[in-house]
């Protein structure tokens, strides 16, 4: 994914989201409720010399586990939504919006776990919306993302490399 050859795609429009790991974090969350749902049922037959579990302590159980799940899909909405303006990146609660001015690269390098962006000023936004994990997907996005980055900056002048591209 660090060097992907060839002709540059004709895109409008990039979105990317973590698909694999979505799904991971779905089936997990499915998975907690299941079994906060059974440890409720469970609860009225627990032996306890000193609590005695009613109603409340099952939909208290039910509820934590509602909470578990919610908490465990929040953790896959990273997003990224890219046009000839500029991308919009969202990485569980950060926001960035950029133009493409504001950006010196798109990276993925094939021992990285997900995209990043280098900025003009140095800084780098990791890209969470772009796993490794998602193979093909993740590749079309980021050869369209370079594409929409190439056809923004063409009209500039042309740059030293960075001293670690290769």
């Amino acid at each position: 994914m660090g060097g992907v050859s060839g002709p540059q795609p004709d895109v409008s429009t990039v979105s990317a989201t973590p698909r694999r790991m979505r799904l991971l974090l779905s089936v997990l969350a499915g998975v907690v409720v299941v079994v906060m749902v059974l440890v409720a049922l469970s609860l009225p037959s627990t032996t306890n010399t000193v609590v005695d579990y009613g109603l409340l302590d099952q939909a208290a159980m039910v509820g934590l586990g509602l909470a578990m799940a919610a908490g465990l899909l929040f953790l896959g909405r990273s997003r990224l939504d890219a046009d000839a303006g500029g991308i919009r990146v969202l990485n569980l609660v950060v926001r960035h919006e950029l133009p493409w001015t504001a950006v010196r690269a798109v990276r993925f390098e094939r021992t990285s776990a997900w995209g990043a962006l280098l900025l003009e000023n140095g800084d780098e936004i990791s890209l969470h919306a772009l796993q490794a994990a998602d193979g093909e997907s993740a590749a079309r996005a980021v050869e369209g993302l370079r594409a929409l980055h190439a056809a923004a900056r063409a009209g500039d002048p042309v740059r030293p490399p960075l001293l670690y591209d290769d």
